[in-house]
């Protein structure tokens, strides 16, 4: 048997993500297949048996945990979707058949929010370094500052596949934690009046320009990182699905079914990917206070960068800061916390679609900066 108490830890953390999911309706559909991945990740089996079904298997020589490859691993074949890059790239594909961009597009300003939070991922990746991870490594725990499970999976598998499980742990709890984290940061760093600031309401964003956003911005973002391209390729084709008005089908099934699928299947296998064998050490602790760290400068700089821009618009056309909280990548669980931050200062105004534009800004954003590290390392 590979039991010891670090699986009873693991099994009890497993718990508590299902229950959280269930009882606070917290990222339920991220929550639950990871939670119960974690307590299939731990639950004791013999050696023989564990090698047969785990992501990880006992080699005999070194007594060492290694991913398994054996084609009689269901999960060790699941999780080669993960290490391989696939499931994140279906995901963006299902994330693009969903997204409007009209928010964006009618106030092109709140791409610059979503382009200032990303100071996290780039200061946390200093910050790794500095604690002595690998650059590689580093540039992997720094991707958590965007709050894009998907992006961080992606680019773990690319960079230090041994860390995925950690990572995206860690990446996935953060999306989940949004509305704990982000209020304190945001009313810590702007004052009352701002926080009441009403901003004007948005333009009507034309078919035509709906349509040539994804192609234009496809070809735009992939010249500044190419290393995107699996990511950034995926999410402006299932916007054009969605937008074109003639492959409705291939939208729905985008938005529906393929991506709900990969969700489901990748949360499942990465939770199984943490037994407490390779799981519980001071590196995943680590990555778990420089993620924290991470997500909390993502949204700070975010909100101080609107304070600056406001600095240099006339009244009349000053942005709320708070908007800026929403340049993470956490679609739309940002949004509604600045919505929600701001009603409670305002009842009568509402943030929700002017944060959408940072809030899907932070999308592309996190991609291209996991595309640019994907480049250097």
């Amino acid at each position: 048997m590979n039991f010891s108490y670090k699986n009873l830890i693991m099994i009890v953390v497993g718990l508590l993500f299902i229950t959280i999911a269930i009882r606070k309706d917290y990222e339920p559909l991220l929550l639950v297949p990871i939670g119960f991945g974690i307590l299939v990740g731990n639950i004791p089996l013999p050696v023989q048996l564990f090698n047969s079904l785990s992501v990880y298997m006992i080699d005999p020589l070194t007594h060492q945990y290694v991913f398994n490859t054996t084609s009689n691993s269901v999960l060790g074949i699941i999780y080669s979707f993960v290490t391989s890059g696939v499931f994140p790239p279906l995901i963006f594909l299902g994330i693009g058949a969903m997204t409007d961009f009209s928010t964006l597009l009618s106030n092109p300003k709140t791409i610059l929010l979503g382009a200032a939070a990303q100071i996290g991922i780039f200061s946390t990746f200093i910050g790794a370094l500095l604690l002595k991870f690998t650059p590689a490594q580093a540039a992997s725990i720094g991707i958590i500052g965007g709050a894009d499970g998907p992006t961080a999976i992606f680019l773990t598998s690319k960079l230090a596949p041994a860390l995925i499980g950690p990572i995206a742990i860690a990446a996935y709890s953060y999306m989940g934690l949004v509305p704990i984290i982000q209020p304190p940061i945001m009313k810590l760093l702007t004052t009352a009046k701002e926080r009441r600031i009403r901003m004007k309401p948005s333009r009507k964003v034309t078919r035509i320009e709906k349509i040539i956003f994804p192609i234009v911005a496809f070809i735009v973002t992939t010249f500044i990182a190419p290393g995107a391209i699996p990511l950034l390729g995926m999410l402006f084709f299932g916007n054009l699905l969605k937008e074109s008005g003639v492959t409705g089908r291939l939208a729905k099934t985008a938005s529906s079914s393929l991506i709900d699928i990969s969700t489901m299947l990748l949360g499942l296998v990465v939770g199984a990917s943490t037994t407490a064998q390779v799981f519980l050490n001071t590196r995943s602790i680590l990555i778990f206070v420089l993620g924290c760290l991470a997500f909390a400068v993502a949204t700070a700089g975010g909100v101080l960068f609107a304070k600056l821009m406001n600095l240099f618009l006339r009244e009349g056309r000053k942005v709320n800061p708070l908007i800026g909280a929403a340049g993470v990548s956490a679609v739309p669980d940002s949004a509604r916390v600045v919505e929600m931050v701001g009603r409670q200062f305002d009842p009568d105004n509402h943030l929700l679609m002017h944060a959408m534009g940072p809030n899907v800004a932070g999308v592309i954003g996190s991609a291209i900066a996991a595309g640019i590290l994907l480049g250097i390392f």
